[in-house]
């Protein structure tokens, strides 16, 4: 539970997904950003082409990743505006699964109509 004794949405959780960072940021950059809300657990940046200027912060404390979630949200770092999100896995499997049939249907469409 939190500090405050009051609960907290089912969302949150003590992992936060961090987009639209600088290509340049450094780990230490972040540990020290993230930091200032309570002890990390761990931070994991995006490597792939596909996913720099992303990064996971697990923090130790639950209402520490909620402080860190909104104050940091729309922050601007390193001439970026940060955007701050819960780390929500089942979320991001439907997405993917959403996506395929989505694209299938796509497929579908482009062969009836005699599109390439």
């Amino acid at each position: 539970m939190s500090r405050s004794g009051g609960k907290l949405a089912p969302e949150v959780n003590r992992a936060l997904f961090v987009k639209n960072l600088s290509y340049q940021v450094t780990p230490e950059e972040l540990f020290d950003l993230f930091g200032r809300f309570g002890a990390i657990r761990q931070i994991r940046q995006g490597i792939a082409n596909n996913t720099k200027g992303t990064a996971f912060v697990v923090f130790e404390d639950v209402v520490d990743a909620k402080s860190a979630c909104d104050k940091l949200n729309g922050f601007n770092f390193q001439s970026r505006y940060l955007v701050v999100l819960y780390h929500q896995p089942e979320k991001m499997a439907k997405t993917q699964t959403d996506l395929a049939e989505r694209q299938e249907n796509l497929e579908k469409l482009k062969r009836e109509h005699g599109i390439d």
